[in-house]
């Protein structure tokens, strides 16, 4: 008997002992948590996103002080950090909205408060949607009727350039098609991991999402000095420093360029592209700005038509993946979380898991599917939309190329500040001076110089910027981002407040 408790009692013991060991394990006797720090993916933690990062949550913080009484040296937070265009005070396109309004209520279809094409506009998405209701799921590609539109309206986009509705995927912003197609090509371990060309400065999705992926980021450098060109020679410098690291398998190329505001030329679309070829890399064509060009000379040009142009040698072979968006251009819908990707020459099985991927989301809104149907295929001239259509476009259009200038004309104007040509997209992204003992200051701070320049700017301005450093930036220099989407008037006193706080900060942190 007493041998029998005995060996009862080392079964128990072990049993306690083993299930505390995998309490340990999964975090558990840290603090009750199965989710801890210690035990969540190691790789969301070196996910970074700048755009939406701690000056941003500070910002946040200050426009609720400021709600509540607190005295600041200012009366309102003005957030310059992101390209949101109607939270900026741009006025939405009246025939958008009209056709969303429509599919979401039909009942409007029976008054006479809509024109007929927005009507005629608002039946056919109905009609393409499952039970004739914005609220039932769409193909996991996408409304079939809409993918038609957008492989039309490339196909008039690109002067007639074929575009198969196959190839098209309806996307929550062009973002979730960039990280579906990067999550396709990432594959392999060690020094056969996956590298991804990316350009610095870049926009923070791409490095977020290699990190999550636990790919390799194989970073090129825009030139500053030639306006944020990309230099073929920087491609193969880089490209040969990947190799020793991992498998470069993707170039990942944005235009025109955020944060920096350039376009590409042909001749250089044309390098890229043969530089993709005879490096074996897939290519990624982030294109949501095609819309926003301003400077004089500067135009659009697709990497789609550029390819096709090259001959069958590249139309044939390089594999492609573009994406474009209704948050920027002249629209500015960004809640609506509407895109499209097009891919070319993708291998037909490969498509097939593609498409595997996206349905496991189920669909893209449908409310933005139904936006960008509207961007597709807009009024034609003799509808009865048709002018304030044009006209709100010509508008918007107009004042962003001329808030581009501006910002170019009064941050030159600024003594220890330096701001390229904007040529196209919706942002500058400056390169300022620090002196060194803010340089220092920031240290002691436990931040990137440029970080703690963006603090202090917000906290004595309530102006609201990116640091450079959440881009990327050639070691030693200093940027920032702000996009030029305030109105000219607000600009205009932005600009003062920036220039007093400017040279104040010089002269805090002079030697």
């Amino acid at each position: 008997m007493a041998s029998k408790s005995a060996h009862m009692f080392r079964n128990t013991r072990i049993t306690v002992v083993t299930m505390a060991k995998r309490h340990f394990a999964n975090g558990f006797s840290h603090n009750g948590k199965v989710l801890t720090l210690d035990s969540m993916n190691e790789h969301i933690k070196k996910v970074e996103y700048a755009v939406r990062g701690p000056i941003v949550v500070r910002a946040g913080a200050i426009r609720k002080e400021l709600e509540q009484g607190a005295q600041k040296p200012f009366k309102e937070v003005i957030s310059a950090n992101i390209g949101d265009a109607h939270a900026m005070g741009q006025a939405p396109i009246t025939f958008l909205r009209q056709v969303v309004a429509l599919c979401v209520y039909p009942d409007l279809l029976k008054t006479n408060n809509f024109p007929d094409d927005a009507k005629d506009r608002a039946q056919r998405i109905l009609d393409g949607c499952g039970g004739g209701s914005i609220g039932a799921y769409s193909a996991s590609q996408g409304v079939e009727i809409i993918r038609n539109d957008v492989a039309n309206y490339i196909e008039r986009r690109d002067g007639g350039l074929k575009s198969d509705p196959n190839n098209i995927f309806l996307c929550t912003g062009a973002s979730d098609g960039v990280v579906a197609m990067l999550k396709l090509l990432v594959s392999g371990e060690g020094a056969s991991r996956t590298g991804a060309m990316i350009p610095i400065p870049q926009y923070p999705l791409y490095s977020a999402t290699l990190a999550e992926l636990n790919a390799k980021m194989v970073p090129y450098y825009l030139d500053e000095d030639n306006n944020w060109a990309l230099d073929i020679e920087e491609l193969q410098r880089a490209f040969d420093e990947g190799e020793k690291i991992c498998l470069p398998r993707v170039l990942c190329v944005i235009n025109p360029g955020n944060p920096t505001g350039q376009v590409l030329s042909r001749d250089n679309v044309v390098e890229i592209i043969k530089f993709a070829k005879q490096n074996h890399l897939f290519l990624m064509a982030d294109e949501v700005y095609q819309d926003n060009v301003y400077a004089e000379g500067c135009a659009f040009h697709s990497f789609k038509k550029v390819l096709y142009d090259l001959g069958p040698e590249y139309s044939d072979h390089v594999e492609l993946a573009s994406f474009h968006s209704i948050s920027k251009g002249y629209m500015g819908e960004c809640g609506f979380r509407g895109g499209y990707m097009e891919t070319i020459n993708l291998d037909h099985k490969v498509k097939e898991q593609l498409r595997k991927l996206v349905s496991c989301r189920l669909c893209p809104p449908v409310t933005g599917q139904a936006a960008l149907e509207v961007i597709v295929n807009p009024p034609q001239q003799g509808e009865p939309s048709f002018e304030k259509f044009d006209a709100e476009k010509r508008a918007v259009l107009g004042t962003l190329a001329e808030k581009a200038r501006l910002t170019a004309e009064m941050f030159n104007s600024i003594p220890g500040i330096h701001c390229n040509t904007v040529q196209g997209a919706m942002y500058s992204f400056p390169r300022i001076e620090i002196p060194e003992r803010a340089v220092r200051k920031a240290e002691t701070c436990g931040m990137q110089p440029d970080a703690f320049y963006a603090h202090e700017l917000l906290e004595e301005t309530g102006i609201c910027i990116v640091a450079g450093s959440g881009f990327g930036q050639k070691p030693g220099t200093y940027h920032f981002r702000m996009t030029i989407l305030p109105p000219i008037d607000m600009m205009r006193s932005l600009f003062k407040l920036f220039r007093d706080f400017h040279l104040g900060f010089l002269e805090k942190y002079k030697e």
